[in-house]
């Protein structure tokens, strides 16, 4: 059954993929993207050029997840439309690599900003129309760094560590409405995501860190050997495995999918899912929450 998707940071990396991927597959996509007239609008003309010479049924979106009334306007628009949204895919995202320390409160809300209440903006804008058809899909691309903690991606582990809580608790509370909420977690990948964010604005206390210093740029030139070596593995695995999920039968799909390199995430998930469960069926009797409701 083919679906209308909004993907949102389809500019670039995993969004850009899954977006041409969905496509690809017959279903109909809406390629979101902050600055579509302006910063990006050359990927923007790149994504409508293969979808003229290829004949799918993508359309590019203006859509700045930092920007309530940007959310609003975009979701309005494929509802006119389409009458619904079935699919949201949250791939938007920036990553802060430094002395965790010496990034300033003003930046680690911005990294939140983007990364986690990105994400809470778009659920609120989308959701109460899958409430109202009593379906849908919401999937959140999140990052092993939201279930392990990596030194210098402190910033970055928080916001993804507070996306994988809110997803989690929004998939317990939408399933007996028909709203099924997946998660994402990629691997390290060769997209540009690894270098979006910016230096630490604490330079005091950057410098206090002496030669611990050049540790964060250090492990930024490791990854991007990994990512330029033969054994790189191909980021269109995560569109792959996005794709996956929408194409599944509803109320069959995992809570979480890790995509790429694991360093261990799958065993955590395998032990964790169980306990995470147990405590809404059997300690706070609420059994109810863990099925998708079909209606």
């Amino acid at each position: 059954m083919k679906k209308n998707i909004l993907i949102t940071g389809s500019s670039s990396g995993f969004g850009y993929l899954t977006a041409l991927s969905a496509a690809k597959a017959g279903h109909k996509v809406w390629a979101t993207m902050r600055n579509a007239d302006g910063k990006n609008l050359k990927k923007k003309k790149e994504l409508e050029q293969i979808a003229s010479e290829e004949a799918l049924q993508l359309n590019v979106l203006e859509l700045d997840v930092t920007d309530s009334n940007s959310i609003d306007r975009a979701v309005e628009t494929i509802v006119a439309e389409d009458g619904k949204i079935d699919v949201l895919v949250n791939n938007a995202g920036v990553m802060f690599v430094g002395i965790t320390e010496a990034y300033s409160l003003e930046q680690i809300q911005k990294q939140f900003d983007v990364n986690f209440f990105g994400i809470a903006r778009t659920v609120k804008a989308v959701t109460p129309h899958m409430r109202k058809v009593g379906d849908g899909l919401i999937i959140n691309t999140t990052s092993l760094a939201g279930r392990l903690a990596f030194p210098y991606f402190g910033v970055y582990c928080a916001s993804k560590h507070a996306v994988e809580a809110y997803s989690q608790s929004l998939r317990y509370e939408l399933a007996p409405f028909g709203v099924e909420v997946c998660i994402v977690e990629p691997g390290p990948f060769g997209t540009n995501l690894l270098f979006t964010g910016p230096k630490e604005a604490d330079q005091i206390t950057f410098e206090a860190y002496g030669d611990f210093k050049e540790v964060p740029h250090a492990m930024l030139k490791n990854f991007e050997g990994l990512f330029n070596s033969e054994d790189a593995i191909d980021p269109q695995l995560v569109a792959d495995d996005t794709l996956k999920l929408v194409e599944m039968d509803k109320g069959n799909r995992p809570t979480r999918t890790v995509s790429g390199i694991d360093y261990g995430t799958v065993e955590f998930n395998a032990r964790t899912q169980p306990i995470q469960d147990a405590l809404i069926k059997e300690e706070l009797q609420m059994e109810h929450l863990l099925t998708v409701s079909q209606n």
